[in-house]
C-alpha cells in the first residue's frame, strides 16, 4: 500500500480533482490524504480571525463567498443528482456550523474546528467523486487514528493501534481518503 499526499492546489478544482482520482486508482489499494482545496484554508482563517475579533458579519461574508464557490464545484464534479445533493447536504452542514460560531465564545479549540474543516470537505467531496465513478472508497476521518505526542510528532504507537483494524475492516477498499493537518 502506498502513503500519497495531495496539496491544496492538486484539488483547487473540479478539473484537478478528476486528475487526482485518476493517479490514486492505479489498482493499488492506496492510502490517500488529502489538504483542504485551495484558498479554503486562507478563508476559513480569516473567518476565524473576524470571529476573534468579535465581527460575526465578516465571517458570515467569507462563509457566503465559500459557500458559493464549493456549491460551484458540486455541480460541475458530480454527474449524479444523488452525488450532487449528498455531498451538498455534507458541505451544508459544515458551513451552517461554521455560521454557529457567531454565537458561541471565541477560544483556540474554535479555531482549530474551523480550521480542520476545509480537509474535511475536500475529502469528503473526493470520496464522493471516487464512489461516483464506481471505485471503492472509504473516508477515514483522522481523528480516529492520528494524535501527537507530547513533542507534537505522530504518536506512532496510538496510530498503529487505531488505523490498522480501520484498514483490516475495509479490506476490499481501494482507496482510504483521510485528512491532512488534523489530529488529537
Amino acid at each position: 500500500m502506498k502513503v500519497m499526499k495531495f496539496g491544496g492546489t492538486s484539488v483547487g478544482s473540479p478539473q484537478r480533482f478528476k486528475e487526482v482520482a485518476k493517479l490514486i486508482h492505479n489498482g493499488q489499494q492506496n492510502f490517500v490524504v488529502l489538504s483542504a482545496m485551495s484558498g479554503t484554508t486562507n478563508s476559513l482563517v480569516e473567518i476565524a480571525d473576524y470571529y476573534k475579533k468579535g465581527n460575526p458579519e465578516s465571517a458570515q461574508a467569507i462563509i457566503n463567498i465559500l459557500r458559493t464557490k464549493y456549491n460551484d464545484h458540486v455541480a460541475e464534479l458530480y454527474s449524479k443528482s444523488d452525488t450532487r445533493k449528498r455531498t451538498k447536504e455534507i458541505l451544508n452542514t459544515i458551513f451552517n456550523m461554521l455560521l454557529s460560531f457567531s454565537d458561541k465564545e471565541y477560544n483556540d479549540a474554535v479555531e482549530k474546528e474551523i480550521l480542520a474543516q476545509g480537509e474535511i470537505m475536500s475529502t469528503n467531496m473526493m470520496t464522493n467523486y471516487l464512489k461516483e465513478q464506481g471505485i471503492k472508497a472509504t473516508l477515514l476521518p483522522a481523528f480516529a487514528f492520528m494524535r501527537i505526542d507530547e513533542s507534537r510528532e505522530p504518536d506512532i504507537k496510538y496510530l498503529s493501534e487505531h488505523l490498522i483494524p480501520l484498514i483490516e475492516e475495509h479490506k476490499d477498499t481501494e482507496l482510504f481518503i483521510t485528512q491532512g493537518f488534523i489530529c488529537l
